[in-house]
């Protein structure tokens, strides 16, 4: 059993985010401080130089980047998305395949993830959050970083989950013919997209659609339910059995 206290009005909410991109999200909860004093952004994380790194600056937000590298460390993008324990031969991820026997490297690759995760985690640590929020962080966490924020840790998906998991939710719901979407914020398990959910919201698709413009209605739910919900977490915390999750009374 999980349980996260309330802390506000006591003291802000301490978060940090993880992001890979334009920030968008992370720039969300940057508008939001000015006028919801329950939580307080600590540092932005990110695995590579991104747009999101100039928001943060702007702020005078902390930054820290974790990259992977062949060299250092790496863990699986869900852009492609790998198995665990499949190597990936992209330039800026997994060892490739050995040339001569056609095989993966696996000692190598469980080795770097490892690390990474390891990594990744102490610089988070480093800014003593009570949530990390994953906000368009395009890496998928293991079992060292999950061992110190597991049911800390929040995600926000671009679909009403359990349906359409994974990296193309938009695009698979539009290719399903779905009528309904949405937004799901959820903490984050061992699992893509598998983890006890705290908030949904619903966003219709109309004949004639596109992944783009059922997106661009998504991320505009996404931005305000990611804030109500860590508004919420600040004011009332959550308890979680590891299926099921719920805001405290």
């Amino acid at each position: 059993m999980i349980r996260v206290d309330p802390v506000f009005p006591g003291r802000p909410l301490r978060l940090v985010v993880l992001a890979s991109g334009e920030g968008t999200l992370f720039q969300a909860l940057l508008d939001a401080r000015r006028e919801m004093p329950s939580f307080s952004v600590q540092a932005l994380v990110t695995d590579k130089p991104c747009a999101a790194i100039e928001r943060a600056r702007h702020e005078d937000i902390p930054v820290a980047t974790v990259t992977p590298s062949r060299k250092n460390t790496s863990v699986p993008t869900q852009t492609p998305e790998p198995h665990p324990d499949q190597c990936d031969d992209s330039a800026d991820s997994w060892p490739a395949a050995d040339s001569q026997a056609g095989t993966c490297h696996h000692d190598t690759y469980a080795e770097r993830r490892r690390q990474w995760n390891s990594e990744l985690a102490q610089a988070v640590q480093h800014y003593g959050p009570d949530i990390v929020v994953s906000a368009g962080f395009m890496r998928i966490v293991g079992d060292e970083f999950l061992a110190r924020f597991g049911g800390r840790m929040i995600n926000t998906h671009p679909a009403l989950l359990p349906a359409f998991p994974g990296a193309h939710a938009v695009a698979d719901a539009v290719a399903y013919g779905a009528k309904i979407t949405g937004s799901t914020i959820h903490l984050v398990d061992s699992g893509v997209d598998t983890g006890p959910i705290l908030e949904q919201e619903a966003v219709p698709i109309h004949d004639g659609d596109t992944p783009d413009t059922v997106h661009r209605r998504i991320k505009i739910v996404e931005r305000r339910l990611l804030v109500s919900t860590l508004d919420a977490i600040a004011r009332r915390g959550y308890i979680s059995d590891g299926r099921k999750a719920s805001f405290l009374p």
